[in-house]
């Protein structure tokens, strides 16, 4: 087997970020990834070279998230279940029972397409049908030949076409912004200034680094806001008090091709405890979006400790 081996590993990248796109989630990409991998070891044998190997992987993936689809359901953003919060002056509430979206890991060197991955390209592809967002990933983003999408899925090549115009119709009605995005490397003085402002409290610094159309969504709270004035007027009401709260770090791995910031709470033993990763949407007038996911159990996949220290120098597992 250990001709798979050398043949699959470079493929596994672009499995698994098919697999996000799919399911929306790291962790449960990571486990169909396994999956799909551990079926086509223990196939490589019957597999004969009938197709290609990435095209007989991606349809083992597909099959594999389709399967897991069918066990959890779609997972969302605030901003897709309803219109953005107008009144920031009370507190919010928690929704453990939705199913949310996650960022996933992305090496700035990643082969994939960043568009492919953005936050709100895979919020908008869970609003389809789950069959319809595998043709349309398999035909769109991986490329394959209706034929090969009809095969790995078993429908007709008639029912593929249909199922790719109405996915793409439906996405048009519920697409995200066009990908202005600056790269990650370019941004990193605003970056910087986002992270020492949100340390130092200073509500006036922050306005300078994000756009008037900023939104600002923390799942798992449904509740998000849109507006600069209104996203400074929750932060400084409800987060950043008191000053030194937070001690966060920018430049750690990207997140959907987008720069992080990693925020950790101070406890009064003078530790660092996980508290959110926050994946900032920049463009070259300033900062777009900003998700705050509120998930400590994230920072593994991450590869970051849930503890760490003032000066962050144990921040890497």
């Amino acid at each position: 087997m250990d001709d798979f081996t050398a043949l699959a590993a470079p493929l596994r990248p672009e499995i698994l970020a098919h697999c996000y796109r799919m399911l929306g989630s790291a962790g449960d990409a990571e486990d169909a990834t396994q999956e799909t991998y551990l079926r086509a070891w223990r196939g490589f044998g019957r597999f004969a070279g009938r197709s290609s190997l990435r095209v007989w992987l991606h349809r083992i993936a597909t099959n594999a998230c389709l399967r897991a689809i069918e066990q959890r359901g779609r997972r969302a953003l605030p901003s897709g279940l309803g219109a953005p919060e107008r009144d920031w002056r009370h507190p919010l509430r928690a929704d453990t029972r939705t199913l949310w979206l996650e960022p996933l890991p992305t090496p700035a060197d990643t082969a994939f397409a960043k568009a492919s991955i953005r936050l709100a390209f895979v919020a908008a592809l869970q609003h389809l049908p789950a069959r319809q967002r595998a043709v349309l990933l398999l035909r769109d983003v991986v490329g394959l030949p209706a034929g090969e999408v009809a095969e790995a899925l078993e429908m007709s090549t008639v029912a593929v076409n249909s199922a790719l115009l109405r996915a793409r119709d439906r996405l048009a009605r519920a697409a995200p912004v066009a990908d202005d995005l600056a790269e990650p490397s370019a941004v990193r003085p605003l970056v910087d200034r986002y992270v020492r402002a949100f340390e130092d409290a200073d509500v006036g610094a922050l306005r300078e680094v994000l756009r008037e159309d900023v939104t600002l969504e923390m799942p798992p709270f449904p509740a998000w806001f849109a507006g600069r004035a209104a996203v400074t007027g929750f932060l400084g009401a409800w987060v950043l008090d008191p000053p030194s709260r937070f001690r966060s770090w920018g430049g750690t791995p990207e997140a959907n091709g987008c720069p992080t910031v990693v925020t950790y709470l101070r406890r009064p033993d003078a530790t660092l405890h996980a508290h959110a990763i926050q994946v900032l949407e920049v463009t070259p007038s300033g900062i777009r979006h900003v998700h705050v996911f509120l998930s400590p159990e994230l920072f593994g996949t991450f590869g970051l400790k849930p503890v760490t220290t003032e000066g962050g120098a144990d921040l890497y597992r």
